[in-house]
C-alpha cells in the first residue's frame, strides 16, 4: 500500500487487494501483479493455489519461520522443475537501530532459492520501490542459474554458454576478442558500440585482476569470463542475461527451441536450399577454422569448428559422402556439399546447426530461416520447362553387387583402389558433388536405394532422375533394373537412365527377354551408358553431367538425349558459358 500511495497508511487491512503495476512505470517494462496473503482471512488451500501461480515470492516473516515453515511450504507447492525465486525481506527497519543482515546472510547462502534479501520500512518508504524492482529482477535476471555464492564463481552451465558465445564472437578464431570484435559484440547485444576510452577501461579492469585476461590488447576467454563474474558479483547480472538471451539461451541456460528452430513453411513439391548469404557465412566459418590454409579441414580443425555444438554432428560416413583430399580430410567443396545435403534432406537439422554457429547474430539476420531458399513446386517447373533449383536428387537402383556404391564413390573422384580402403561401418548411402550444366554450377545428390524390390518408400520414388545400374559381367543383373522400371517408373514423368557398370570387364548376354539397348529403345530411354571406376586416376565424370542435365530438363525429347551435340553443349565449361551461354540456351529451346 505504501508502494502505490507513496505514503504510510494509517489504517491497514488484514490483506490488500491485488495490485497491478503497468509495464510503462517499471524499469524492466513488464507488468507486475502483486498478490497479498493474510492468514487471518484466507485458508491454506487458497494460499497453496496462489503459491502455485507465483513468479517470485516475497517473504516478510520471522527469521525462524523462514527455514522451518515458509521455504518447505513453497517448495512442496511449486513445480519441481521450475524454481521459484524468493526475496527475503526484513520489514520495519525504522524500529531498530542495527541491521539484521548478519542473521539473514547465512540463510541466504544455505538456500539457493533465496535470490536476494533486503531491509525496508513501509513507514519511511525506505527500499520499498527497490524491493519490487528486485522481485522483477529475480524473475527476469535470476542469479541462481548463473552463480554459486558458496564457491564465489559462475556455475558450469553458465561458463559453458559464455564460452560458446566467446567462440562465436571470435570471428578470426585467434582466441582473443580484438577491438573490432568487442565492438561488434557490444552492438549486437546492447545496440550501441563502446567508446574507445570505455573499451580501454574495461581491459584495464581485467588487467588489474587477471594476469592472462588481456593478450595482444584483446580480451581472452579467461578475461571474458572474469568480466561476467564481476558483473554478477556487483549485482549487474542483467548484463550477463542480456548477452545470454541475445545468443539464444533460455532461463535454464539451454538454447531456446524457438531460436534453434524458427518457423519455415515448406509447401508440398518444394525443396530447400541454402541461399547466397548462407553460403557466404559458411565460407567465413570454414576460413575461420582452416588455420593452415590448405582448403581442407583436418580432424582437429573440424573438431574446433564444431566445438560450439553440444555434440559432434558429422560422423565418419560424411568423409565418404563428400569430396576429401588425399589424407581423407573434408575439402572446402566437400564442406559446402555436406551443408547442401543437410539442407535438402533435413532442413530442420540445418536450421539447428546454423543456430549453434550463430548465423542470425554474425550474419545480422532475423533468424536462420533467412538463409534458406524454398524452391517453387516442381510441377510449375515442369509446366514452364525451366527450373531455378540448384540441387537435384538422383536415386540409384540396382541389384546387390551391381556397382551402385562404386558409382557413388566415383562421383567423388575415387577409383576402385581408393574405394577398397573404405571401412564398411563408415559407408555412406549418399554422395553429393557439383557438376556444370551449360556453365551453371549445380549440385547432384546421389542416393543409393536398398535393393528390396518388394518395398519402395515414397522417399525412394521422390527424385528428379532415376539411375538404374546393372553389372555387364553378370547375366542376371539387368533383370532387376527392368523390373524396378516397369513396376515403379514406366508411367511416371521422372526421367530414367540405364548404367552399364563394370564396363572394364567382359560383357555377357543378359538373361532377359530383350537386350538392355532394345529395352531402352522400347521405353524411349537413352541407350545404356557404359561406366567403370576401375581406372588409374579419377573416374570419368561425364555421366554425372548427363544425369544432372536430364534432371534439369526432364522434358527433353529422346532424339535430343541420343544426340552427341546435346551432351556436348550441356557439358560446356563455365568460362565458355559466360560468353555464349544465353545464346546457346535460346538455340536449344528453338531446336526443341
Amino acid at each position: 500500500m505504501s508502494l502505490v500511495s507513496e505514503e504510510f497508511p494509517d489504517v491497514v487491512p488484514y490483506r490488500a487487494e491485488e495490485i497491478t503495476i503497468p509495464a510503462d512505470v517499471t524499469p524492466e517494462r513488464v507488468p507486475t501483479h502483486i498478490v497479498d496473503y493474510s492468514e487471518a482471512e484466507q485458508t491454506d488451500e487458497q494460499l497453496f493455489q496462489e503459491i502455485s501461480k507465483v513468479s517470485p515470492c516475497i517473504m516478510l516473516c520471522s527469521v525462524k519461520s523462514v527455514t522451518s515453515h515458509w521455504i518447505p511450504l513453497i517448495t512442496e507447492n511449486t513445480d519441481k522443475d521450475s524454481r521459484v525465486p524468493l526475496i527475503l525481506v526484513g520489514n520495519k527497519s525504522d524500529l531498530v537501530e542495527h541491521s539484521s543482515m548478519e542473521t539473514i546472510l547465512p540463510i541466504m547462502n544455505q538456500y539457493s532459492e533465496i535470490e536476494t534479501c533486503v531491509e525496508c520500512s513501509a513507514k519511511n518508504l525506505k527500499n520499498i520501490s527497490e524491493l519490487f524492482y528486485y522481485a522483477q529482477k529475480a524473475v527476469l535476471h535470476p542469479t541462481g542459474p548463473l552463480y554459486c555464492p558458496e564457491k564465489k564463481d559462475m556455475k558450469p552451465l553458465c561458463v559453458k554458454a559464455l564460452t560458446r558465445i566467446f567462440k562465436v564472437s571470435d570471428l578470426d578464431n585467434d582466441g582473443i576478442l580484438n577491438d573490432n570484435e568487442l565492438n561488434f559484440f557490444q552492438r549486437t547485444c546492447f545496440n550501441t558500440p563502446l567508446e574507445p576510452q570505455a573499451l580501454e577501461d574495461v581491459k584495464n579492469v581485467v588487467r588489474k585482476n587477471l594476469i592472462d585476461g588481456v593478450c595482444d590488447n584483446g580480451l581472452t576467454l579467461k578475461g571474458f569470463l572474469f568480466l561476467h563474474t564481476l558483473f554478477i558479483q556487483r549485482g549487474r547480472h542483467e548484463t550477463t542475461w542480456t548477452v545470454l538471451r541475445r545468443f539464444g539461451y533460455d532461463d535454464d541456460l539451454e538454447l531456446n527451441q524457438d531460436y534453434l528452430f524458427p518457423p519455415l513453411k515448406i509447401p508440398p513439391g518444394c525443396t530447400t536450399e541454402l541461399n547466397h548469404n548462407a553460403y557466404l557465412f559458411l565460407q567465413s566459418v570454414f576460413d575461420k577454422h582452416d588455420k593452415d590454409r590448405d582448403c581442407a579441414l583436418s580432424p582437429e580443425e573440424l573438431k574446433d569448428l564444431f566445438d560450439v555444438f553440444p555434440y559432434m554432428p558429422w560422423g565418419p560416413d560424411v568423409n565418404n559422402t563428400v569430396c576429401t583430399n588425399d589424407q581423407g580430410w573434408i575439402t572446402y567443396q566437400g564442406y559446402l556439399s555436406q551443408w547442401t545435403l543437410t539442407t535438402y534432406l533435413d532442413v530442420q537439422r540445418c536450421l539447428e546447426y546454423l543456430g549453434y554457429l550463430g548465423y542470425s547474430i554474425i550474419a545480422e539476420q532475423e533468424s536462420q530461416a533467412s538463409g534458406i531458399t524454398v524452391t517453387r513446386d516442381k510441377k510449375i517447373d515442369l509446366q514452364k520447362k525451366q527450373t531455378q533449383r540448384g540441387v537435384f536428387r538422383c536415386n540409384v537402383f540396382g541389384d546387390i553387387g551391381s556397382g551402385k556404391s562404386g558409382f557413388l564413390q566415383a562421383f567423388l573422384g575415387r577409383n576402385l583402389v581408393r574405394q577398397k580402403t573404405i571401412k564398411e561401418e563408415h559407408r555412406s548411402y549418399y554422395a553429393i558433388n557439383t557438376t556444370y550444366v551449360y556453365g551453371q554450377e549445380k549440385y547432384l545428390l546421389l542416393h543409393e536405394v536398398f535393393p528390396d524390390f518388394d518395398y519402395l518408400s515414397d522417399a525412394d520414388m521422390a527424385c528428379d532422375i532415376v539411375c538404374l545400374v546393372y553389372d555387364v559381367s553378370n547375366p542376371y543383373s539387368f533383370e532387376y533394373c527392368a523390373k524396378v522400371f516397369k513396376q515403379y517408373f514406366m508411367d511416371s514423368k521422372t526421367p530414367c537412365m540405364m548404367i552399364a557398370a563394370k564396363s572394364d570387364l567382359p560383357e555377357v548376354k543378359q538373361m532377359y527377354g530383350c537386350s538392355p539397348l532394345e529395352f531402352c529403345r522400347r521405353h524411349k530411354m537413352p541407350p545404356p551408358q557404359t561406366f567403370t571406376c576401375s581406372t588409374a586416376s579419377a573416374p570419368n565424370r561425364d555421366i554425372y553431367t548427363k544425369l544432372t542435365t536430364m534432371a534439369m530438363y526432364p522434358h527433353v525429347s529422346q532424339a535430343d538425349l541420343k544426340s552427341s551435340t546435346f551432351w556436348l553443349r550441356a557439358s560446356v565449361g563455365a568460362t565458355v558459358f559466360a560468353v555464349l551461354g544465353f545464346a546457346m540456351y535460346r538455340v536449344l529451346l528453338k531446336t526443341r
